[in-house]
Order: C-alpha cells, then structure tokens, then sequence
C-alpha cells in the first residue's frame, strides 16, 4: 500500500478502546501467533489474557503465581496456546491457555528484566538486572547455557533464522553472536546513548533498535547498516513493533504519542494520543490492530482501575 492509502486506512480507523486488565500499572503486551489471543504481564504479580472477539478484547484468566512484577511477556512463536511471563521474582513461568495453567517454574539467577523465544521455538532467552542471559531449554526448562556481559544488557532478540543472537546495550551498542556457539560476531555502533529495545521485522529484511537519544534506526538485517532513522519522537524510545507484513513500524516513548512509520519511506502514517508515557507497544499478526499499554504517570489513578489498563488501537471509527 501507498503512503496515502495507509494515512486513508488510518483516518477511518483511528479508534483507541481501553480494556481493564490488571490492578497496577502494565509492562508488557503480545500477541499469540494466530492473533486469537493478548496477554498482558503488570506490576500486580500477574499476567492476563484476552480473547480478541472482532473489535474487543474479552478478558479470559487471570495468571497468578509470580511473587514480583511480571516486566516482560512472549509467547510461542508457533504454538498458540503456550506464554512466558520473566519476573523480579528470579523466575519465569510457562502458562498453557488450555488449561490456564502454569506448566514450568524455572529458577534462574537474578530479577529477570527482558525474555524472548527463539523463531525456532526451542529454546527461551531470558536476561536479569546483573546482565547475564540464560538459554532455557523449551522442552525440559533447563538451563542449556549462560553468558555474563560486563555491560548493560538492554533488549534481546533472535534473528528470524534463530543463528545469531542480539543484544542492545548500555554503550549504544548492538551486539551479535552466532548461536548456538554464542561466539561474538560483530558489535554495531548503533547510538550515541544507550541503545534500549530491538525488533526484527517479520519479512526478514529489518530490524529496528530503540535508544535514549530517541531516535529510532532501521537496519539492514543481511548488511548490517543503517538504513535510515525515525526521528519524531522527544524521548528515549522504550518500546518498538513492526506489521505483520514488514510496513509499519510503531515506536513509543514518554512522548504522549506512539508514532506509526511507513517502513520504507519513514513517512509518518499517523500517530496515537496517548496521556501519560507508553511502556509496550505490540502490532497483531494479521491485522492492522495495535495493542499498547501506558504509565499511571503521575499517580493520577491511584487506586483506580484506569491504572492497569491495555488499549487497542486501529479499530474502525464507526465501531
């Protein structure tokens, strides 16, 4: 679609709803990959999973079990039915939707901070506040390995054909191993400052990396260079998402908007209000459908549902 045809789609389906989810402030939104279902993980302890029923969320359960803040959240890249939840609570947890239940604790090292699953779904990454990374068996839940950086490990992530691995950094840095042999391939000088979350586009061809000095880098996945640079946000860029088809990009920060990007052009397509900072934003794997959940800045909803809400944006105006 053309620039223009994607700022129409986007003016008659600009429609933001809010749905209850938890009872504090939410760190993490995703989707299952057929897009049936979002989980969210919060500062309450828990995480929650909706059911998307046309233009709504329909709340399903409520996961309890973790003792601390649930920060990050993902599912199974091709199984539907299976999340992992990374706690302060020196575990992760995997939940079964079928039966609402929780399948594994695994006990790792420290307060776990940021978790992914291999494209490949066999192994799980889960990185702690004391920057070590440990590589969970998906199928036994033990640990298969263990690395300990001497810098500030910010977001991981996999390469779409699960060979190399990739760590953004305190220093601005990406860095990349190969994997399984978790050997260093090459550091990128990605930022002037910290470099905080990257994402890798489903097509394959980009990733994109988020940085404190609020610009947000597109990356050439096969030659490692920039590509160009979304520079419409004021604040560090804490969370990315890429379309399910490699088009759009969404980049969030303190900024009290989420910008929607026109891949390859840079374009902006629209962006989305928002009041206070966002935390997590994630893009549905069919649809153009934004999941995002925001900050209770200022205490302003203190004790008060709004709090720990998860809003859909993309819904059509006359819905």
């Amino acid at each position: 679609m053309s620039v223009q045809e994607l700022q129409e789609h986007f003016r008659t389906n600009c429609k933001t709803r809010e749905f209850p989810a938890h009872s504090a402030k939410v760190h993490s939104v995703a989707w299952s990959c057929d897009g049936r279902r979002l989980a969210s993980g919060s500062f309450d302890k828990t995480a929650s999973v909706f059911v998307l029923d046309k233009d709504r969320l329909v709340k399903e359960n409520n996961y309890r079990g973790h003792t601390d803040s649930v920060d990050q959240l993902c599912w199974h890249p091709s199984n539907p039915d299976l999340f992992v939840t990374a706690s302060g609570d020196k575990t992760i947890r995997i939940w079964d939707v079928r039966g609402a239940k929780c399948v594994s604790t695994v006990n790792t090292k420290g307060e776990n901070i940021n978790i992914c699953w291999s494209p490949d779904g066999q192994t799980i990454a889960v990185g702690n506040k004391d920057d070590i990374i440990t590589f969970i068996d998906a199928k036994t839940h033990r640990s298969r390995a263990e690395e300990q950086f001497k810098f500030e490990v910010n977001e991981i992530s996999w390469n779409n054909d699960t060979d190399l691995f990739f760590l953004t950094n305190g220093n601005g840095c990406i860095n990349i191993l190969s994997y399984p042999e978790l050997k260093p391939v090459q550091s990128i000088n990605a930022h002037p400052s910290n470099c905080i979350c990257i994402k890798f586009d489903p097509t394959g061809k980009y990733f994109a990396t988020g940085s404190a000095d609020a610009l947000v880098s597109l990356w050439d996945v096969d030659e490692l260079v920039c590509v160009r640079c979304f520079s419409r946000l004021d604040w560090p860029v804490r969370t990315l998402s890429f379309s399910f088809d490699g088009q759009l990009l969404a980049s969030a920060s303190e900024d009290h908007f989420i910008d929607i990007a026109q891949v390859e052009t840079g374009e902006k397509l629209c962006e989305v209000q928002c009041e206070s900072p966002t935390f997590t934003v994630a893009w549905h794997p069919k649809r153009y459908l934004l999941a995002f959940a925001c900050d209770d800045k200022d205490g302003k909803y203190e004790n008060s549902r709004e709090a720990g809400t998860v809003k859909l944006f993309g819904l059509p105006n006359d819905s």
